[in-house]
Parts: structure tokens; sequence; C-alpha cells
């Protein structure tokens, strides 16, 4: 194949999920749009319940705000421009924007890693030492953790990001999926690939085994004192507090590890893509809704928050 080195010029198909052009406007006007909307509007009246209530501004729902704030990026990073591709019957995508979109995928998909570990950690201080935890959970110190995740989600999305700038690329430019996905984006590299392969499993193995770890450290010892608790009573309300999280991290996770095991198994990229579908739109869409059926402090604010929209109208 023949090495492209204006990479400047370049434009990359997005091939999507369908290759029937029929079928497409229904993919965008009864999936993927619907989900759009659900995620925005959802994950936003999450955020503007929390800011309104002020039984709501602790560390946790603090940190709850800000999953919400990333799910909406998440989103606004991969479906608008494929919606907008469907549309207009134009699968291309320039290499700056692909790069673009790419980093930002990473950033906020490692953000949101990171939250969850930070959100499993609030709960074990919660729990396990709740009369220090307003002094260790302090303002400053949740915002520190914050800026650490970013931090650090930032500095790997770069990482790849620059790694992927020395490679050139071939003229046959199609991407199996709905946005640039970093392995199939390298996959269409005319160079030496090999660094940039060992570098995404590193990554993607320390990041996720630094998170999992953390989450697992946290509910170890929660449990553990949770079962210390003599009345049934108390630790059903210690535990409810960590049911939508848990409920969070099993449909990240668990996602996530779909689609590695998805990818591990089967030659077909199409498969592969609606796996990765499972993993990058459904989460986002679906953590308001674990979080607002399942906790009740959350439905109350909820409520009054639509009960001020509704007056207002």
């Amino acid at each position: 194949m023949e090495s492209e080195n204006q990479t400047g010029t370049m434009e990359f198909l997005l091939l999507g999920l369908l290759e029937d052009p029929e079928l497409q406007p229904v993919l965008f006007g009864l999936l993927f749009l619907s989900i759009y909307v659900v995620t925005i509007l959802g994950n936003l009246l999450i955020i503007l319940a929390v800011s309104s209530d002020p039984q709501l501004h602790t560390p946790m729902y603090f940190f709850l705000s800000n999953l919400s704030f990333t799910d909406i990026c998440i989103s606004t990073t991969t479906i608008p421009k494929m919606l907008a591709n469907i549309q207009a019957q134009d699968q291309s995508i320039s290499y700056t924007g692909c790069l673009t979109q790419n980093g930002f995928v990473l950033v906020f998909g490692g953000l949101e890693n990171c939250l969850l570990a930070v959100m499993a950690y609030d709960r074990y201080v919660a729990i396990c030492h709740p009369l220090r935890y307003m002094v260790i959970m302090n303002p400053c110190h949740c915002v520190l953790l914050i800026l650490l995740s970013l931090l650090i989600s930032t500095v790997h999305s770069l990482l790849h990001t620059l790694m992927v700038l020395r490679l050139s690329f071939c003229t046959v430019l199609q991407i199996p999926h709905f946005f640039c996905e970093l392995t199939q984006f390298i996959k269409l590299t005319c160079s030496d690939a090999l660094i940039n392969n060992i570098l995404i499993y590193v990554a993607a193995f320390v990041l996720g085994a630094i998170s999992t770890s953390g989450i697992i450290f946290s509910y170890v010892h929660i449990v553990s004192s949770v079962l210390r608790i003599p009345s049934s009573e108390g630790k059903h309300k210690a535990f409810s507090t960590c049911g939508s999280h848990l409920s969070v991290v099993s449909l990240f996770y668990g996602t996530g590890f779909g689609v590695y095991i998805n990818s591990a198994v089967t030659d077909s990229p199409r498969n592969t893509v609606v796996a990765s579908v499972m993993y990058s739109v459904v989460p986002q869409m679906l953590n308001p809704f674990i979080y607002s059926l399942r906790n009740r402090d959350t439905k109350e604010a909820l409520r009054k928050l639509l009960s001020r929209i509704a007056f207002l109208v």
C-alpha cells in the first residue's frame, strides 16, 4: 500500500455500524439520537439537582455531578459527529479531527475510570471513618482528587496522541467504527506500530489495575466494617449508600471487559464495533437512571427540581 505523507490533508472514513444506507436514517432517528438526548438530559438533571439542593452539597454528590459531566463529554465527543455524518451522508473525518476526537475520548474515558475509584474511596472514608469523614473529605481534598484524576487521564491521552503523530498512514483510510477508536486508527498505519500497541495494553493494564485495586480495597474494608455493625438496619443503611456506585462500576467495567473478550475471540470488526457501543454509549445513558432510581436523596432532589421547572413553565 502506498504511504500518505500529507497527514494534514488526509481524510478518514467512519464506516459506522451498518453498510446499508437505507438503514442509516433509522439508526440516526430511532437509536443514537434518542440515546444522545436521553444521556444529555439525564446527566444534566443530575447536575442541576445536586447544585440546587443544599442537602446534596456533600463530597459524594460532588463526585457524582463530576461523573455526570464526564458522561456528557464522552457522549458529545463521539455521537454528534456520527449523527452529522449520517444526516449529510458523508462518512469522512479529517486527520486532525480524528486525532482530536480520539484524544478527548481517551481523556474523558480515563477520567471516568479514575472518578469511579475516587467515589469508592469516598464511600470507604464515609463508612470506615465516619467521625473523620468531613475532615478527610474536605472541599480542598475533593477538588485535588478531581484535578489529579484529570491530570492522569490527560497525560494518558497526550502520551497516545504524541505516539500516533510519529506514524504515517496508507491510502486506505477506512475505520470500521462510528468514531476514531485508537486501536482501529493505528491499524491503518504503514509504519511499525509495535510500540503503540504495547503502549495501549500497558497503559490500559496500569490504569485499570490501579482503579480496580482501589475499588476492591475500598469495598473489602467497607464490607468488613459493615459486618461489625450489630443492627440489621444499620447494615442496610450502610450498604444502601454503596448500591448505586457498585451498579455503575459493574456496568462500566463489565461492558469494558466484554469489549476486550469480544475483540480477543472474534475477527469480525462489526461485532467489535457493536461491543464498543455497549462500552462507550450505554453506560453514560444508564448512569443517571441508576443513581436516581436507587438513591432516595437524588430522587427527592430531582422531584423538587422538576417541580420548580414545571412551576416556571
